[in-house]
């Protein structure tokens, strides 16, 4: 009896063991190989249910994601519209969940400092290649306001300046005070930007962004400046790409600093052209693209299409 109760235990432990060894080799909420982690069976194209989670309709990056689905013949995917907020929500919860999901991304941007992320190659070049952010003004600004002019055309920081001011609002501080913090760390930098520079004594200024991370982190630096160093009033307007450049171009906008070229406002950049002051980059070295997780097993745009 000793001897079968010992065999049975055996018999037990190994049956125990085996099981547990098959449940280490499936990810935990990823039973049978599915998708999640990157390590399914499935396709790209049915883990993310052939879907590109997009921003607003108007932004240059959403045209060269509908370039992108052409180019490399991506049949019956979709680019989802929506928002900067709304395509930042979709990606926290799908990695929180560790699900596949694709979305246009962009840098300078704070969820590459908060996530493990990676671009999707792109060798046929849908997206352009490395762009600057332009500042652009309307005619006869210089003119008028010489003051806000020169601060414009002198305005230029780095990718780390604007994540350090995306960072701090993207942790709960007010844009304007995460504006006014960074300033007041940087003072040597911003007062190269207004050296010599007279003041203004309360003349109205209007400066037009585009509701992404980026373009509200330098938008509210500039508005500061322009406030705080040389008096001025500013309103800041939330518009999109298109009527912040037909704002400018019609004069009903003083400037923006949220031109982003020569790929995604190119369209725009063309067509007012002629009626715009373009002062040049203000920050250089930005890039776009389609954005993944880590964990998924793919590393090109022509990987979608297997």
């Amino acid at each position: 009896m000793k001897t079968k109760r010992t065999l049975l235990a055996a018999l037990t432990l190994t049956a125990v063991l085996a099981g547990c060894s098959s449940n280490a080799s499936t990810p935990e909420g990823n039973a049978g190989g599915a998708p999640g982690a990157g390590g399914g069976t499935k396709p790209v194209a049915e883990q993310v249910g052939r879907q590109i989670i997009g921003i607003d309709p108007g932004a240059g990056i959403m045209k060269s994601a509908n370039k992108a689905i052409a180019d490399y013949g991506l049949k019956d995917w979709k680019l989802v519209e929506g928002s900067g907020a709304a395509m930042t929500a979709a990606l926290d919860k799908a990695i929180r969940d560790k699900k596949p999901i694709i979305v246009t991304g962009w840098t300078p941007h704070w969820m590459f400092a908060k996530y493990e992320l990676k671009y999707l190659d792109d060798p046929k070049q849908s997206f352009g290649g490395e762009e600057q952010i332009h500042t652009v003004a309307r005619k006869g600004l210089k003119d008028d306001h010489p003051s806000a002019y020169t601060v414009l055309d002198r305005f230029e920081w780095t990718a780390d300046d604007m994540a350090a001011v995306m960072s701090a609002i993207q942790d709960g501080k007010k844009p304007e005070q995460a504006a006014q913090d960074w300033i007041n760390a940087n003072q040597a930098k911003v007062d190269k930007w207004t050296e010599g520079v007279a003041k203004a004594d309360g003349k109205s200024l209007k400066l037009g962004y585009v509701a992404w991370d980026s373009e509200i982190a330098s938008t509210n630096v500039v508005k500061a400046v322009l406030e705080s160093k040389l008096g001025y009033k500013v309103t800041a307007l939330q518009v999109e790409a298109g009527p912040m450049w037909a704002g400018v171009a019609g004069g009903d906008t003083d400037a923006m600093v949220a031109a982003w070229l020569p790929t995604t406002h190119e369209d725009y950049l063309n067509k007012y052209k002629d009626k715009v002051d373009n002062l040049g980059p203000n920050l250089k070295g930005t890039k776009t693209g389609l954005v993944v997780p880590n964990y998924m097993d793919i590393t090109s745009i022509e990987d979608l299409a297997k």
